[in-house]
């Protein structure tokens, strides 16, 4: 069991248009698919709230310590699986469920403008497009500056770049939840080989908390 890669996955809760949100439906047929008899995958639904994701992320890397944190998220404007490659700090002016925004309008005081995750997500969007999956991937540099792209942002900063994020379309425009899960499944392996083949990306997270802000 020691040996295992630990593997986070989340999903969002509805809000707003998407009374089901699609991401957490996603990654629950993920949960059922696996990643494999090497992976530990642990999924959690998250609010969409900005004062949670404060509260939740912190504890979900200390208390894990997983190899990868992925948060998925639903996009009205995705008609294809997206890959995130980059977080972003500011902007953060729409309120979440709570009517809540941050005052300051970003994540971190004193982070960086942009966290780009270690993961190259054109190689990772390539390969899954190249393996006959029959579902659409692209790759975005915009996660949109909401609770997704919050999110991903205090990931980035908390697990040095090892965090992806991924927009799916809402069910059925156009794939139904099993077609996202196996997408969810295609990407996140090809993730992890990625991570296996390069070295300085597979430190553990604990290794370098206090250069958190030379990643940029």
């Amino acid at each position: 069991m020691a040996n295992k890669k630990k593997v986070i996955v989340t999903g969002f809760e509805p809000f707003g248009e998407h009374a089901v949100n699609s991401s957490w439906v996603a990654v629950q047929e993920l949960e059922r698919l696996g990643l494999g008899e090497a992976v530990d995958l642990h999924v959690c639904e998250v609010p969409v709230e900005y004062q949670a994701v404060q509260g939740l992320l912190p504890s979900l890397w200390k208390e894990h310590q997983p190899q990868l944190v992925v948060h998925v998220g639903v996009s009205g404007l995705a008609t294809t699986v997206t890959l995130e490659q980059c977080g972003h700090n500011k902007g953060y002016k729409r309120l979440d469920n709570c009517s809540f925004c941050p005052a300051s309008q970003c994540c971190m005081d004193s982070g960086p403008d942009c966290i780009h995750s270690v993961l190259d997500m054109e190689t990772v969007c390539k390969r899954v497009n190249e393996s006959g999956l029959r579902v659409a991937l692209s790759v975005s540099k915009d996660a949109g500056r909401y609770l997704c792209d919050y999110t991903y942002y205090t990931s980035l900063y908390l697990g040095q770049g090892h965090s992806a994020f991924i927009h799916v379309p809402p069910l059925g425009k156009p794939y139904s939840s099993q077609d996202l899960g196996r997408a969810l499944q295609a990407a996140i392996q090809e993730m992890l080989k990625l991570l296996e083949l390069d070295p300085k990306h597979n430190e553990h997270c604990n290794h370098k908390h206090h250069h958190q802000h030379d990643y940029v």
